[in-house]
């Protein structure tokens, strides 16, 4: 049993809660891999009608992968190492978006990256007050992961490619209006709302989710992200980065220009990056084709130094100035990345299916 996880079966529920708090729960390869273990093992277990998955401690559900893994592989040159540990990750997500039964996630305080991807997929997506959820990669040379492109890629207008170009986080009002969530609850009241899961779980996901927020749902905090939606709408239909970039620098807003300023302290590679497999999730139906499309955005942006280069600069070292190649905007070549994105996959990579 991995010391990370606690995991119990009460009143036909499955509970799963991430248990290590003083990391914000970020994942580690054996967490992801038991998880999977543990859901696959409950798939048909007549004593588990529905899961739960939530986090311990006050900080939040889950901060993403441990980033000391990945740096770990890619300073190292093991980027085939790298990789496994994202399609465990993936393969995850994929298994909770897919579950054959209810399950809830709790998202309270910070849910971040692969966190936010497990979380958003379920089946019922259960925020707090003081929830703060986002896909921060941009920031550390990578790009949202994990089924994280189809969430942003759903979210209303260009909210989505906001949070993508800029790595912000969101709380809890903007959570629900973008649909990463279906309803706030107040903190203190988590245990009845699973003891009534425990009661509903036998109905569909659906109509469990409705009788909960009836019962549990709280108003959220007002939508901040919201007031934002004209410019965020108008500037990031440009084509591509440097046209967005253009736009966000020359508009009227304060808010839109402070986004400009954000965006171009991440890796311009990543964002571009990023902006297209949101783009791409945006008509997407299924999980499937988004995962499969950010292996090969992980498999690319990984044969560059700006993952290695982010994690040092904001995670390891701390500076807080990455040395990004290219290191604008203006310089990068979009065709690298489509060719990475839509041409056939090197076989060196392989290519990720859902089982």
């Amino acid at each position: 049993m991995n010391p990370h996880l606690a995991v119990e079966i009460h009143a036909g529920l499955g509970i799963i809660t991430l248990n290590r708090p003083e990391k914000i729960n970020a994942l580690t390869p054996g967490m992801v891999s038991e998880l999977g273990a543990t859901l696959r093992a409950w798939r048909y277990a007549p004593e588990v009608n529905a899961v739960v998955l939530r986090g311990a401690g006050e900080r939040g559900f889950c901060a993403g992968g441990d980033l000391t893994d990945f740096h770990q592989a890619q300073s190292g040159g093991d980027q085939g190492g790298f990789l496994d540990i994202l399609v465990e990750q993936f393969e995850l997500a994929a298994l909770v978006g897919t579950y054959p039964k209810p399950i809830m996630s709790i998202m309270s305080g910070l849910t971040l990256g692969a966190g936010l991807g497990m979380a958003g997929v379920a089946s019922i997506r259960v925020v707090t007050p003081d929830a703060r959820l986002g896909m921060p990669e941009t920031r550390i040379g990578y790009s949202p992961d994990a089924g994280g492109s189809l969430l942003l890629g759903r979210a209303p207008g260009r909210l989505g490619e906001h949070l993508a170009a800029t790595g912000d986080t969101i709380g809890a009002g903007d959570a629900v209006e973008a649909g990463l969530a279906d309803f706030c609850i107040a903190a203190e009241t988590q245990e009845d709302l699973i003891s009534t899961f425990a009661d509903l779980a036998t109905l569909r996901a659906g109509e469990i989710s409705i009788g909960l927020e009836v019962m549990h749902g709280t108003r959220p905090p007002a939508p901040a992200v919201a007031r934002e939606r004209a410019w965020m709408d108008h500037c990031y239909a440009a084509e591509d980065l440097p046209a967005i970039l253009t736009e966000l620098e020359a508009a009227p807003w304060p808010t839109a220009r402070a986004a400009a300023e954000r965006i171009r302290r991440n890796s311009p590679l990543a964002v571009a990056t990023a902006l297209e497999v949101v783009r791409a999730a945006r008509d997407e139906d299924e999980l499937r084709g988004s995962l499969e499309r950010e292996h090969r955005a992980a498999a690319f942006l990984m044969d560059h130094p700006d993952v290695a280069e982010g994690i040092r600069a904001r995670i390891v070292d701390k500076d807080d100035a990455p040395r990004w190649d290219p290191a604008s905007p203006e310089d990068l070549d979009r065709d690298l990345i489509i060719n990475a994105l839509y041409a056939e996959e090197d076989d060196a990579h392989g290519e990720f299916e859902l089982g």
